[in-house]
């Protein structure tokens, strides 16, 4: 089936109040960010209107791997030689409270299962004992895996993250959706915006990551979007990846959910076609990550699932997350480079509590005028 595993679940009524009258805030993306956004404005006592194109999770959202990690694209000891130690500890220790948020608000669309980033290579091996000596030194919940089972016998060692979880990504953005809903959002699915024109609120955010092409068009220029490829098998007969794996710096990902499923995507850096927004399958992507479930399990189970999502990337790894320079009323929140299944649900919610002026400081490392103004 060419669409995604997680969209694929039937998705349940969503009940929606209708506002008369003009919204205060409007939001364009109902994935986690819009979602999380409408949220808390709604918690707030704001009237807040979010617009979908497709339905709720239709984009990224639905279209990832399922994986729940704290940080961002960079490895911590990365993040701590190029933002500041301080710093780094900060972004880490927030998306640590992020996860304990989701997990609150998830239900059974998120498990708490931890980790595994491999090393492929070497080099690679070199920078996980980095990673790991800087997490460890901060306090950070980490373990070292020298012993690898014989189903990851091709790689050199690996580091656990304690606090990550695994989630069904679709099932989780529509919970928060409704969520946001009770409070008193409205949500509105199949409601494109073509252009902000179009929108009348005196205060809008952007949460379409990847998929802002066109509508500002500051934006495009800094916020790559990327495509991912993604494929599932039928069940296989054990559980042998039972939590989130990831290795050569986050271009091979895995994992198999409850029901004994593989999930396997990336290898995008086979082609540099894949910095696309056009969620298309392409033959030498899907071969390579077929390839790949053959070395991951020794043969090739009938594939049930495929399909591609896009993302945005930011030219420092960092997500833009505040108010848009020289653009009244308008916010970003978007280009967490791959990362967004938790720093999008965080993002979300900052900008929600800068726009009824509580300006939390987080917003500071993620201002997007460092790389709009």
């Amino acid at each position: 089936m060419v669409d995604s595993y997680w969209l694929a679940e039937p998705a349940p009524t969503l009940r929606s109040r209708r506002f008369v009258g003009m919204p205060e805030v409007e939001i364009v993306g109902g994935g986690v960010t819009g979602c999380a956004c409408a949220l808390s404005l709604a918690r707030a006592g704001v009237r807040v209107r979010l617009h979908e194109a497709r339905t709720i999770a239709g984009g990224a959202s639905g279209r990832n791997g399922g994986f729940a990690l704290r940080g961002g694209a960079m490895r911590y000891d990365e993040a701590r030689a190029t933002i500041g130690p301080e710093r780094a500890k900060a972004l880490w220790a927030l998306t640590e409270r992020g996860l304990a948020e989701i997990r609150a608000l998830a239900g059974d669309a998120f498990r708490h299962t931890g980790s595994l980033r491999l090393a492929g290579d070497a080099y690679e091996l070199e920078e996980l004992k980095s990673e790991l000596g800087a997490l460890a030194a901060d306090g950070f919940g980490v373990e070292w895996l020298d012993d690898l089972p014989p189903q990851l016998a091709g790689f050199a060692g690996g580091i656990r993250h304690l606090s990550d979880g695994a989630l069904h990504p679709a099932r989780w953005v529509r919970r928060l959706a409704q969520h946001a809903a009770d409070a008193g959002a409205e949500v509105l699915e199949h409601s494109p915006v073509g252009a902000l024109v179009e929108l009348s609120a005196p205060a809008v955010v952007i949460a379409t990551d990847g998929y802002t092409s066109g509508l500002v068009p500051m934006l495009d220029a800094v916020v790559r979007p990327i495509r991912n490829q993604v494929i599932v098998t039928e069940p296989l007969e054990q559980m042998l990846f039972p939590i989130p794996h990831y290795a050569r710096q986050g271009y091979d990902y895995w994992q198999q959910t409850p029901e004994r499923r593989l999930i396997v995507g990336g290898r995008r850096d086979a082609d540099a076609a894949e910095n696309t927004a056009e969620e298309e399958l392409t033959p030498l992507i899907q071969e390579r990550l077929e390839a790949f479930v053959g070395e991951l399990v020794g043969r090739l189970p009938a594939i049930s699932h495929r399909w591609a999502g896009i993302f945005g990337s930011s030219p420092d790894k960092l997500p833009l997350a505040g108010a848009v320079p020289a653009q009244s009323g308008l916010w970003v929140a978007a280009g967490y480079s791959g990362h967004g299944n938790v720093l999008g649900f965080v993002c979300g919610s900052l900008v929600a509590a800068a726009i009824v002026g509580r300006a939390p400081t987080a917003l500071e490392l993620f201002d997007p005028a460092r790389v709009l103004g």
